[in-house]
């Protein structure tokens, strides 16, 4: 299974079944990262944790603490896609697979264009 990646004309192609996404919100800077899963019909949330909490970013009532993180599993039906917003305010995205950690701007370059993540079988 593969996810696609698109920013604006950018395309980017990642092998891989579950990836992890970890960002930093511009307002409280704290770390925020979600471990999603690939599958045909879309993308699975499985879990996600932040480290503290505030504007916007506080846990669902079922999350746990656990040290400075508040954790929780995905509840949601399977997304087709996934927008996500890009700053320069704040470090880029980073994507995660069993391999290695990678910043979007490495694979679709700098920019402020959202992308979108897809299943690579779906049209986005």
């Amino acid at each position: 299974m593969s996810l696609c990646l698109a920013a604006g004309a950018k395309f980017a192609k990642v092998v891989a079944t579950t990836f992890t996404l970890i960002w930093t919100h511009s307002i409280e800077k704290t770390r925020w990262e979600e471990v999603w899963r690939v599958e045909p019909g879309g993308l699975v949330l499985q879990s996600a944790r932040i480290k503290g909490s505030g504007a916007g970013m506080e846990p669902p009532p079922h999350a746990r603490k656990e040290g400075a993180w508040f954790s929780w599993s995905g509840d949601r039906q399977p997304l087709e896609k996934l927008v996500l917003a890009r700053s320069n305010a704040v470090e880029d995205w980073r994507i995660c697979t069993s391999y290695e950690c990678l910043p979007f701007e490495l694979l679709l370059g700098k920019g402020t264009e959202p992308v979108t993540l897809y299943p690579c079988n779906l049209t986005r």
